[in-house]
């Protein structure tokens, strides 16, 4: 570790992962208790991410009534709320704790789609307890993971750590070339292209019916290097009940011919596994973008820089 991590302006940060680690000690159902007051009171909290939110929800469930999505949108925060406190769940319990929380279905999927010798893909959307999706599946095998670097250094010391003490090891979530040659290297890599994107590649792809800005990588990549592509979701279970995590089978006659066409079918996946839990999607990113100036405002954005 560098002495400059230890300079003043990041005592705080310091404090903040000491408290983290504090909360790593603690039963599960009360850090299940705890997250859930914390996503209460961040409900409450005049911040731009509960106008997102909500607006996303009137977006993908517009059959639901202004209450029900408002219940929706209470449950949402008490899961980011229980999401934050999963984080050192996930960095510091030991292996026999995490195996007592999560059962994971269809590792069997991962071994083989390994013993095929060209790399796997492991398809993910944003869920809150993306934490310990990634702690879980790491339990089943090495895997690499995409990340965005951030620029305070203790940070990513601490991501580079402790995320990677159980067998992961993170690749930056622009480095393609790192990505290409792990799957040809036959690593396991896990990644979630399911928020905006507006770089090279992106393309209008819908979900939940609405078109929008969304990266057709995927598919590219599976077909420049072979690799098996599993879709993978993990589910908070009720209370304090623990977790699921299923590893699903191999996607057939994936890639196609249109990466566009192999993209929608993978968001028709999410809108499913969102349907089943939809207070743990990450609806607090603004998803719903376009590629053009004549894409619906859903946000408000252009209102509000005017």
């Amino acid at each position: 570790m560098r002495l400059r991590l230890l300079a003043p302006h990041y005592w705080l940060t310091w404090a903040g992962l000491g408290l983290l680690r504090l909360v790593a000690l603690l039963p599960f159902p009360w850090i299940v208790a705890l997250g859930g007051l914390l996503g209460k009171l961040l409900r409450r909290l005049p911040i731009g991410f509960v106008r997102t939110a909500r607006r996303n929800l009137e977006l993908c469930f517009p059959e639901l009534s202004p209450a029900a999505r408002e219940r929706l949108l209470d449950a949402h925060f008490v899961s980011l709320g229980i999401a934050l406190l999963e984080i050192p769940l996930a960095w510091w319990s030991p292996p026999a704790r995490i195996a007592r929380m999560v059962r994971v279905e269809g590792a069997e999927h991962l071994r083989a789609a390994v013993a095929r010798g060209q790399g796997v893909i492991l398809l993910t959307a944003h869920f809150t307890p993306m934490e310990m999706a990634g702690r879980a599946l790491a339990s089943v095998a090495p895997v690499r993971f995409l990340y965005r670097p951030t620029r305070n250094e203790v940070l990513a010391y601490a991501l580079s750590r402790f995320r990677c003490a159980h067998g992961g090891q993170g690749i930056p979530k622009d480095d393609i070339r790192a990505f290409i040659a792990a799957l040809k290297n036959n690593e396991c890599v896990w990644y979630a292209p399911d928020q905006s994107y507006r770089k090279k590649g992106a393309q209008m792809v819908p979900l939940f019916g609405i078109p929008a800005a969304t990266n057709t990588l995927t598919p590219r990549l599976a077909r420049m290097t072979g690799a098996t592509v599993l879709p993978y979701f993990l589910q908070r279970l009720p209370g304090a009940q623990g977790y699921r995590a299923t590893i699903h089978p191999p996607l057939e006659n994936f890639p196609s011919d249109c990466p566009v066409t192999d993209t929608a079918r993978f968001n028709r996946m999410i809108e499913a596994q969102v349907r089943v839990a939809p207070e743990q999607y990450l609806w607090i990113h603004r998803r719903f973008k376009g590629l053009s100036e004549d894409y619906p405002d859903y946000y408000g954005q252009r209102a509000r820089r005017a």
